[in-house]
């Protein structure tokens, strides 16, 4: 009888400055899933973290690029496993779902497993309301652009499979990389699961490292960017609409002296109005070309997908 391979679990602790509770993470996630190997990248921190994690038995590695982007692309390209659990280092995210996590992804029933806080205690625990309608704000704005019903968008506490982590390109730098990961598993139809999580605030000393006016506002660009290269058609031809309307709006006084006079006294309106028109049709044209050359990638990567399943 052939003896059955043992599953490799990594988790992925991206952290910066988080002295006051990395040493109390470590130990929880060891004692959850004590045959993982924990990893914490240290993001350059003053405070001694890397040490404290070292000293709890976590894997240290240092990512210097600033941002949990530039962490999470360098976790995802070093390190190979079966099962990728990621959670943050400032003790918001307790252990106790992280067996049923990697379970799902182990057992191929998710390619991304989310954690879930918005439909548990995060709106009750979380003392920033501005996060509170930010958290609201994108997740409104991606199911309604994507068609989907995630319900919380950028929380930090995922598992991921094998074939998700190789496959994901990441291009964020910051905060706003959970936001990409949701986008891309929509947009490349990899199965999603949402199990709700306890969330709990960050304890007294330990200060969150998220701007919620600057990382806000690069999530919404984030969210844009991505609705433009994943949903080019439906982006122009809103777009194109605009400029239409606005070439129809001047328009119709034109017309509607021609029509009466049998005159044209205002050219430059005229040609305005032309000029708006002609904008409206290129960037619909535009929206068309890319949805094939986005209809050409997706195929391109379903063979890329196919390729990793074999080699792994």
């Amino acid at each position: 009888m052939k003896k059955e391979e043992k599953k490799e679990i990594a988790v992925l602790i991206p952290c910066y400055n988080e002295a006051k509770t990395i040493e109390k993470v470590v130990k929880d996630y060891k004692k959850a899933l004590p045959d993982a190997s924990i990893y914490v990248y240290d993001n350059n921190s003053t405070d001694g973290t890397d040490q404290l994690a070292k000293k709890a038995g976590a894997i240290i590695k240092y990512e210097y690029r600033q941002g949990k982007g530039n962490v999470i692309r360098s976790m995802f390209k070093d390190i190979e496993a079966d099962c990728y659990l990621m959670i943050d280092g400032d003790d918001t995210y307790p252990c106790e779902n992280a067996r049923e996590m990697c379970d799902l992804i182990l057992n191929k029933q998710a390619d991304m497993v989310i954690g879930d806080r918005l439909s548990s205690t995060y709106f009750k625990e979380n003392k920033r309301p501005f996060h509170n309608f930010g958290n609201r704000l994108v997740r409104g704005l991606i199911n309604t652009l994507f068609k989907s019903k995630v319900r919380d968008i950028m929380t930090g506490y995922r598992a991921f499979s094998y074939e998700f982590v190789k496959t994901f390109p990441v291009l964020s730098k910051g905060f706003e990389i959970e936001t990409e990961m949701t986008i891309h598993a929509l947009d490349k139809n990899f199965l999603l699961k949402e199990i709700p999580v306890e969330y709990r605030d960050r304890p007294d000393g330990s200060e969150s490292k998220l701007s919620t006016y600057s990382d806000g506002f690069k999530v919404l660009k984030t969210i844009g960017r991505l609705f433009k290269e994943y949903k080019p058609t439906i982006f122009f031809t809103l777009i194109s609409f605009f400029f239409f309307i606005i070439s129809v709006i001047f328009a119709v006084p034109v017309f509607r002296e021609y029509f009466q006079t049998g005159l044209v006294p205002r050219y430059p309106t005229l040609i305005f109005s032309g000029f708006m028109l002609m904008v409206s049709i290129l960037l619909f044209v535009c929206g068309l070309i890319l949805e094939v050359v986005v209809k050409k990638h997706r195929q391109l990567f379903e063979l890329v997908l196919t390729h990793i399943k074999k080699s792994s």
